[in-house]
């Protein structure tokens, strides 16, 4: 399906690396943790982190596998294509394009709210339109210009984390030894253990979910990347466990250090927990943080998504000059019309941009968990119908087979049931809905048209 002819392979080990932390470590962790803390309480959140991370790990190995050996950046819609069925394969690729346009969406807005801090009096669409302008340039001009600016971006964002874990790590130790166990840990039980009840894990998974999206991006960077054979590898057992690590070590700190009723989503929670400790400037320091980690996950965001349109224009799904690349290996169009799609949510936020932030978050959230769980079943039936030749010479291997996509799959599944029943998210899920009907019957009804015109022919 992707000859991969004209793209050019120049990402290295470490662009593939950082590109899996710059595409997570975003306003899911910095700013929305605030607002699952909030609702599902400090023992809650940090069991839905767990649950998020247990699902982004499952899935990564799956796709460990499948980038590993068939390594293109069609990815995750080629996969779904080849071992579940192709209208599958055309759906899975406009839902990913479709996370990333809503996430863009979501990051634009939170860049605009952030800068008002310093700006108060400049509208929050002027200072969004500014920021898509900067990550369309990063995204035109080559995939080196890319690569190296992802690098920067996350370089800044994963030091920022490892300072607040090493200070709130501090405190919290500091805390055990002057308040005792029972003072420290307060937070997890002085309101009840569940403040809002144990369903309120589940309805917070989706927002998890958009928090720990964007590891993903990797297999679709593995198409442009040297030795993607191993590179790929490499770059699943380098990058997973930290990611695990800094997730569920960051929520740790804020939920034990920031009781969940102060906990809100128009102020970072990092911001909140570095004023308690006594930083000078925190709020400085950490908008800075955070329009940084939003400049990477949204350099990310387009980078994902016109590949996806690339991928639909090079199967002629879509208008050929979608598929086009030019001599920089930029598939220039794709970008454009991503890029646009992105910034139509900006039309909203004059009126309500909180309500749209929440529901772009909920709809990136909800095609990321639909996207894995495509990757996890493409992997279960990829493996059935490998031989034992054929295992031998995959350069990388699922462990735990055959549980591994199964436990993807029933931790999605209940991830979906689950967030039904949350009414601020159902807008979202409805949403999905709609337009995964939509590509289905426009994939039938394009194939009706063609096999009709050939026929005819």
């Amino acid at each position: 399906m992707d000859t991969q002819q004209e793209f050019h392979r120049i990402m290295k080990d470490r662009h593939l690396m950082m590109i899996a932390f710059g595409g997570v470590i975003g306003t899911g962790l910095f700013v929305a943790t605030g607002e699952n803390l909030h609702n599902a309480g400090a023992l809650g959140t940090l069991l839905s982190y767990c649950i998020g991370a247990i699902i982004v790990y499952t899935v990564m190995l799956s796709l460990g596998e499948l980038s590993s050996n068939f390594p293109n950046t069609s990815s995750f819609g080629d996969y779904a294509h080849r071992f579940i069925s192709p209208s599958t394969g055309y759906v899975v690729t406009w839902l990913y394009w479709l996370t990333w346009v809503a996430a863009l969406g979501g990051e634009f807005t939170a860049v605009g709210l952030l800068m008002q801090k310093w700006f108060p009096s400049v509208d929050v669409w002027i200072w969004a339109s500014i920021f898509g302008i900067i990550i369309f340039a990063l995204n035109i001009w080559t995939v080196k210009i890319f690569a190296e600016g992802e690098f920067l971006f996350s370089f800044i964002k994963v030091a920022a984390v490892i300072v607040f874990l090493i200070l709130g790590g501090g405190v919290i130790l500091f805390n055990l030894f002057d308040l005792g166990v029972s003072k420290t840990f307060e937070n997890y039980y002085q309101d009840g253990w569940f403040p809002n009840g144990a369903s309120a894990i589940l309805m917070t998974i989706l927002a998890v979910n958009f928090a720990f999206s964007g590891t993903e991006v990797i297999g679709v960077a593995v198409g442009e990347t040297k030795n993607p054979q191993i590179a790929m590898p490499r770059a699943i057992n380098a990058t997973l466990w930290r990611l695990v690590v800094f997730f569920i070590g960051t929520v740790f700190i804020i939920a034990t250090l920031l009781p969940h009723n102060d906990a809100r989503m128009a102020t970072s929670p990092f911001v909140a927990v570095l004023e308690k400790i006594g930083i000078p400037y925190a709020g400085d320091i950490m908008n800075f943080v955070i329009i940084v980690a939003i400049f990477s996950v949204s350099n990310s965001g387009l980078y994902a998504s016109s590949r996806m349109l690339w991928s639909l224009g090079n199967q002629k799904k879509l208008p050929a000059f979608f598929g086009k690349v030019n001599k920089r290996g930029i598939p220039i169009n794709a970008v454009i019309f991503s890029m646009i799609g992105s910034l139509s949510a900006l039309s909203s936020l004059v009126f309500a941009p909180e309500i749209v932030f929440a529901t772009l978050i909920g709809v990136s959230g909800f095609t990321s968990i639909l996207t894995w769980m495509s990757v996890s079943l493409a992997q279960y039936n990829f493996r059935k119908t490998c031989t034992k030749e054929m295992l031998q010479k995959l350069p990388y291997k699922t462990p735990f087979m055959p549980f591994t996509p199964l436990i993807a799959l029933f931790l999605c599944s209940a991830s979906i049931i689950g967030c039904c029943f949350d009414t601020t998210q159902q807008i979202a899920i409805i949403s999905t809905i709609i337009f995964i009907a939509i590509c289905y019957a426009v994939y039938f009804l394009q194939n009706k048209y063609q096999t009709k015109k050939s026929s005819e022919g």
